[in-house]
């Protein structure tokens, strides 16, 4: 199984070039208008397609959830070292989660985080119900935002 996202961008040839340092691999496809990256690790089957669209859709942010962090600080040193900016979180409770991560922008605006996650539940005592009831929220304004 691997899971498949199809991202629309009018700066084709731009992403084309920021997905190969994103994620250190060629496309297997490349054609006008439409390139397609086969990452095996993690499972995902990654397009773009050239488009005149520019607005913003309702989209958050992705991710690639790597094992340690060690390969998140692999992944920055990859990123920096090709001239990303890049920003790192480390110790971060985010999503309810203790997490390390960096973040990179690619071309259009679509927010990428590598991550890993070190503590699975930093909040086992909030349930959604007692969540709504709670001010404190998880992530609004810091990591998954950003």
């Amino acid at each position: 199984m691997k899971v498949h996202v199809a991202l629309n961008t009018p700066r084709f040839d731009e992403s084309v070039r920021f997905y190969r340092t994103f994620l250190g691999l060629e496309p297997v496809k490349l054609k006008p208008g439409y390139a397609k990256f086969d990452v095996h690790e993690p499972a995902l089957n990654l397009t773009l397609n050239a488009s005149s669209d520019v607005s913003a859709g309702a989209l958050n942010h992705l991710g690639i959830q790597v094992a340690s962090t060690a390969a998140v600080k692999e992944a920055a040193v990859r990123l920096k070292s090709a001239g990303l900016a890049t920003f790192e979180e480390a110790d971060v409770d985010c999503c309810y989660a203790l997490q390390d991560k960096i973040w990179v922008t690619d071309p259009n605006g679509y927010k990428w985080e590598v991550f890993v996650v070190k503590v699975g539940d930093t909040h086992p005592e909030l349930t959604a119900s007692t969540a709504a009831a709670s001010t404190a929220a998880c992530c609004a304004d810091t990591c998954c935002h950003d």
